[in-house]
């Protein structure tokens, strides 16, 4: 899962970059809202975490932008601002949560889960395919019971590969959500991590399948 961080306090961008990269995400962290606007003309996110009062542009005036071209990834707000009044403006302008500054981390995490669930039409926190099954709190795959042993790149793309189940995903999506401003990840990684995830699976009665020029599908096993 791609995240876009948009914090310009160092310290608690520093903290928050940490945190998310900690749990799996592959993180973006733009320092103003001019940047901000530019990635996500740019770049595909799963979420936005986003700060209200940014230089150069407002975080409010990102989000509206963001919506203005018709743009749905969700979109957790994190702002000093105690007012009812712009608690209202962003809700109305597109923004799926509010958080208000200090906040603690595990709760920033626990919604940002919870809103990327809903975009991906699941309200639980346990994804079954199959023997398979998908803690999206802990970030752990097991199978038939038994943790799978996966990195965090083969467990992310594993990941995205349960929550878009009977969908093809695009090598160039699965680049977009394990890569980073700071350290990208090519299409021939991806297939050492495909590989990689299907010799794990092996008799367990799923596979992925690669669809010629589109991706890759997870599917179970026919008898």
């Amino acid at each position: 899962m791609r995240i876009l961080l948009v914090e310009d306090d160092e310290v608690l961008g520093d903290a928050l970059n940490q945190s998310l990269k900690n749990v799996g995400y592959a993180v973006d962290w733009a320092k103003d809202g001019q940047l901000a606007d530019v990635a996500l003309h740019d770049q595909l996110y799963d979420a936005v975490v986003l700060d209200l009062g940014l230089p150069k542009v407002d975080g409010i005036e990102v989000l509206h932008r963001l919506r203005k071209r018709k743009i749905f990834i969700p979109v957790l707000i994190l702002s000093a601002r105690e007012g009812m009044n712009d608690r209202i403006k962003a809700l109305d302008l597109g923004a799926d949560d509010y958080l208000t500054k200090p906040f603690k981390l595990p709760e920033l995490e626990a919604r940002l889960r919870a809103l990327i669930r809903r975009a991906n039409r699941s309200t639980n926190s346990i994804i079954e395919f199959g023997p398979l099954t998908l803690d999206t709190n802990d970030r752990t795959i097991s199978v038939n019971n038994t943790l799978l042993a996966l990195s965090k790149r083969e467990l992310a793309v594993l990941e995205l590969l349960m929550l878009r189940s009977g969908r093809v995903v695009s090598k160039d999506a699965l680049v977009e959500n394990l890569g980073n401003w700071s350290e990208e990840v090519g299409t021939n990684a991806i297939e050492v991590y495909i590989h990689r995830i299907r010799k794990k699976l092996e008799h367990h009665d799923v596979i992925i399948r690669t669809m010629s020029g589109s991706g890759y599908v997870l599917e179970q096993a026919k008898a």
